[in-house]
C-alpha cells in the first residue's frame, strides 16, 4: 500500500493487473452519486458489473455521503434503477451520524436538531432519537426586529447538518444557537463534500457549504462520520467480518472516497464517471493517488472478459 505523500502513481486498470486486484479483495465497497447513478440515472453497464461481481462470490457495499436518503431510501431507489440491493449493504453518512450518536451512549432523552433531508430524520427514528428541523423547517422565517428572542429546545443535544437544499437563517440561528448555548451539544457533519452529481448532467453545491456556514456562526468544527473519516468502515468492519485490507473502495473523488479508503488500509479504484478528471488525477499538486484508476465501473466486466 502506498503511503500518501510520495505516492506511486496510480496505475491504469487494464488485462494485466485486474486478476491480481480481484484475486486479492473479498469485498467492493462502491460510492454512488458519480459511480453508480448520476442523478436518476443509471451509468452504462453498472447492473451487469454488480451482477457479475456478485455471481463470483464478492461481497458488494454502497456508501455513499449523500445524507437525503435513509438505508431503505437508498434501496428503494437501487430498486426503482433495476438494480437488487439491501438495506443491510447501504451504508449512507445518514446512518452513519445516527450510528455514531448510538455508539457514544447519547441519550434518547436529548433531541437532535438536523439542517438536511428527510434521510437523516429517518434514520434518527429507528434509532431511537427524536429529530427536529430537517424539511419542515425549509419554509420558516426570521423576525429582524428589535425586542423580538428567537427561542430554540434546550434539550437539544446535538446538531447534525448535511445537505440541504432548503437551508435558511431559520435553520442557521436555530442551529448555531443550540451549539453556542445548549451545554454539551454536539456538532456532527455528515460530510463536507464541495460539490455533488445531484442531476445527471451538472454539479450542484455539496454538504461542505452547509457545513461551513455552521462552523462560520458557531467559531467550532465538527464531527464528521463520513467519508474520508473512518467511522463508517469500524461499523461495516465489523458487521462484515471482513479485513478491510481484503476490500476495495471504488469512488470519483479522491478526497472522500480514495482517501476514505486508504485512511482504512483498502484497495482503491478511482473511476473517471464522476466529479474526478484524469487531468485532476496527474495533475502534479494533486498528493492523493489511488492504486488503480479506470473511466468507469462496467470497465471490470470488461477486462474479466465477461
Amino acid at each position: 500500500m502506498s503511503g500518501q505523500n510520495g505516492q506511486a502513481p496510480a496505475e491504469l486498470l487494464s488485462a494485466n493487473n485486474i486478476t491480481a486486484l480481484f484475486d486479492s479483495v473479498d469485498a467492493f465497497l462502491f460510492d454512488c452519486d458519480g459511480v453508480i447513478w448520476k442523478g436518476d440515472k443509471l451509468i452504462d453497464g453498472v447492473r451487469q458489473t454488480l451482477d457479475v461481481l456478485r455471481s463470483k462470490g464478492k461481497k458488494l457495499i454502497f456508501v455513499t455521503n449523500n445524507s437525503r436518503r435513509s438505508r431503505r431510501q437508498y434501496a428503494h431507489k437501487f430498486h426503482s434503477l433495476g438494480v437488487s440491493v439491501s438495506e443491510d449493504e447501504m451504508f449512507s453518512s445518514s446512518f452513519a451520524a445516527a450510528m455514531y450518536l448510538k455508539v457514544n451512549n447519547f441519550p434518547q432523552e436529548n433531541k437532535v436538531y438536523v439542517i438536511g433531508g428527510e434521510g437523516i430524520l429517518e434514520e434518527l427514528r429507528q434509532a431511537g432519537y427524536t429529530g427536529l428541523g430537517g424539511p419542515e423547517d425549509g419554509e420558516k422565517r426570521v423576525q429582524l426586529k428589535s425586542n423580538c428572542l428567537f427561542e430554540h429546545d434546550k434539550n437539544v443535544g446535538a446538531v447534525v447538518v448535511g445537505l440541504d437544499p432548503h437551508i435558511n437563517y431559520y435553520k442557521l440561528q436555530y442551529g448555531t444557537l443550540c451549539i453556542r448555548e445548549n451545554p454539551g451539544c454536539l456538532f456532527i457533519a455528515t460530510n463536507r463534500d464541495a460539490v455533488g452529481h445531484l442531476t445527471d448532467l451538472q454539479e450542484w453545491p455539496g454538504a461542505g457549504c452547509m457545513v461551513a456556514a455552521m462552523c462560520a456562526s458557531t467559531e467550532k468544527e465538527p464531527i464528521v462520520v463520513g467519508k474520508p473519516s473512518t467511522f463508517m468502515m469500524e461499523i461495516l468492519s465489523k458487521k462484515f467480518q471482513i479485513a478491510s485490507s481484503r476490500m476495495c473502495m471504488v469512488g470519483d473523488r479522491l478526497d472522500t472516497d480514495i482517501l476514505f479508503g486508504q485512511n482504512a488500509g483498502c484497495k482503491t479504484l478511482l473511476v473517471l464517471s464522476g466529479v474526478t478528471t484524469q487531468s485532476t488525477l496527474q495533475d502534479p499538486s494533486n498528493n492523493i493517488q489511488p492504486d488503480y484508476y479506470t473511466n468507469q465501473v462496467s470497465d471490470i466486466l470488461e477486462l474479466l472478459g465477461q
